[in-house]
């Protein structure tokens, strides 16, 4: 299982990047890519809104069921991943065979990056999910 140091997780199984400033790559992790089985579909219906810490963002479906995906820190959704859409490349299977690189679900710019402090660090999250 992968756990890459550069990346913040969240007890829900959800990671974030930050990139650019405010900017930053949110999607789940290897361990919850794992749980659930290969990914068929990816539903965002939140672009260009404002949630708040822990607010769903969207669902993603698997062969045997549907989670709900949560947002690390609160932040406005600018995009989601064109590749992994229904609209774009349709291809949910990237969260399964690459979660951390081309699996990303959705960017997002964060209104309160204060937040982050509250999420884990990759051994915290690793002691978790062992």
């Amino acid at each position: 299982m992968n756990f890459p140091k550069e990346l913040k997780y969240t007890k829900d199984h959800e990671w974030i990047r930050v990139e650019d400033g405010n900017i930053a790559y949110v999607g789940v992790t290897d361990f919850a890519q794992s749980e659930l089985g290969d990914i068929v579909y990816v539903d965002v219906d939140t672009i260009d809104e404002e949630l708040n810490q822990h607010d769903v963002f969207g669902t993603v479906e698997a062969v045997k069921t549907t989670s709900d995906l949560f947002m690390p820190v609160s932040g406005k959704v600018l995009e989601m991943n064109e590749a992994i859409s229904e609209d774009g490349g349709d291809d949910p299977t990237l969260i399964n065979s690459d979660p951390y690189g081309e699996g990303w679900i959705i960017k997002i710019e964060m209104t309160k990056p204060e937040e982050l402090n509250d999420l884990l660090d990759a051994e915290a999250y690793k002691a978790l999910v062992s």
